[in-house]
């Protein structure tokens, strides 16, 4: 439910989209490049990733907005072997508000073309009370290498230059690089290229071609694979 105070201030209440990344809020098939969404936002963010709460927002000045929100967190079951952000993703219904998460995100679009963004998340126990020395800002506290050695320090990044050569046709590359062992001081992050193109049947329905490989730590699966999709929102 959302309800606009002013004509620059508006609050939302019950299930939505946090208001982290490029992708999260939209990230249709339609908006973005790749068969795949890139590994940084899936991974590190993670896309996609809606929570229950309350959130307040609006315009500080014209093309730069802001948004906060109040809202159930992450639940990571280290007992399970899971340690990765994206696994502590939580069913609302379900979902343990024992410790609730903080966001805050500004974004500004008053260039065509071009979007400047940041938030800043912050939740005290990331496995909701069950490991009380574990602590998070994004950065987490060294006592969740209790769990496993390096995942004090989580990190990644891409860039992907894009051109859309007609009006409906676009081609892509990216490079990126994420590590859910930062901490470990060892060979753990994993790269990853791909290139590919985008062809827009009409706005809403795209056709999708890309190849991908990667560069992999010893022991862990890298991919190489060359992928086909239609990709439609509605």
């Amino acid at each position: 439910m959302e309800h606009d105070f002013t004509s620059t201030t508006r609050m939302k209440a019950g299930l939505f989209l946090i208001p982290i990344g490029i992708l999260n809020q939209t990230h249709e098939p339609t908006t973005f490049f790749g068969v795949e969404r890139n590994n940084v936002e899936k991974n590190m963010l993670p896309t996609t990733r809606w929570q229950g709460g309350l959130s307040l927002s609006g315009e500080i000045l014209p093309a730069w907005t802001y948004e906060g929100a109040f809202t159930s967190g992450l639940k990571i079951d280290f007992a399970e072997g899971d340690y990765k952000i994206r696994d502590g993703r939580q069913k609302v219904a379900k979902a343990d508000f024992s410790k609730p998460v903080y966001t805050l995100n500004t974004k500004y679009t008053g260039i065509a073309g071009l979007e400047l963004g940041a938030t800043i998340q912050y939740q005290a126990v990331l496995g909701q009370g069950s490991y009380k020395d574990i602590t998070a800002a994004w950065g987490i506290d060294d006592g969740i290498n209790k769990v496993k050695e390096g995942l004090d320090e989580q990190s990644g990044w891409y860039i992907e230059p894009s051109w859309m050569v007609m009006g409906d046709l676009g081609v892509f590359a990216r490079c990126s690089e994420w590590d859910n062992l930062t901490g470990s001081n060892g060979e753990s992050d994993i790269n990853e290229w791909s290139a590919g193109v985008n062809h827009w049947l009409v706005e809403n329905v795209v056709f999708k071609a890309d190849y991908q490989w990667q560069d992999a730590p010893p022991g862990e699966k890298e991919l190489e694979v060359f992928s086909l999709v239609v990709g439609f929102n509605y």
